[in-house]
């Protein structure tokens, strides 16, 4: 459990997603579980010899890459906007709610798209549970998996506290501008390796 926390609570696209859903109370249940089924579908996937196939076909993680840069770009993009204009939460939930539908693909889209999941996951995760034999990689993964539930479901239905906060136009507009630039930075990353 402690290193699937360690891995987890990184801040990262998911857990901003999760965050903002979080503190505008829209479609936070739907975001946390699919976040916390893909990671435990993951987890247990690499405990079951998923990574050794992706050391086969890297294709995988060069494709996993360009499309996570891509729409890691592309939700940098909206982010900005968002902070460049700043609603209060009220002028914000009222004008811009978002969908069931977008939040699952977004959510869908944050995971699958992203090859550090996939390396933290199925590798990492998958690596280390692997050399605890059985059924000791099968305990290892439910406890990365419990790991995932802890953390996802305390940051989803935790983030209400910060409404107040979040009440204030320029806490969204700093909020928005970290999440932007943690995006940037992170398309950055995924395509730094592509290109030498």
């Amino acid at each position: 459990m402690a290193t699937g926390l360690s891995l987890i609570v990184a801040i990262g696209a998911q857990n901003a997603f999760v965050l903002r859903q979080g503190i505008r109370r829209e479609h936070i249940g739907i975001a946390v579980l699919i976040c916390l089924l893909s990671d435990a579908l993951l987890i247990f996937a690499g405990i079951a010899g998923l990574g050794s196939l992706l050391s086969v076909a890297p294709w995988f993680i060069t494709v996993a890459r360009i499309g996570g840069a891509g729409f890691l770009l592309v939700y940098a993009f909206f982010a900005a906007r968002r902070a460049l204009k700043p609603r209060g939460l009220e002028d914000s939930a009222v004008l811009t709610r978002s969908t069931r539908g977008t939040v699952v693909l977004t959510a869908l889209a944050l995971t699958w798209l992203n090859p550090h999941v996939y390396l933290d996951t199925v590798v990492l995760l998958g690596s280390i549970a692997s050399a605890q034999g059985d059924p000791g990689r099968w305990i290892f993964g439910a406890g990365a998996v419990l790991g995932s539930i802890l953390w996802f479901t305390a940051l989803g239905f935790g983030a209400r506290y910060l409404r107040n906060f979040f009440a204030n136009p320029r806490s969204w507009r700093v909020l928005d501008a970290v999440i932007a630039a943690l995006m940037a930075v992170l398309a950055t990353t995924l395509l730094l390796p592509l290109l030498g």
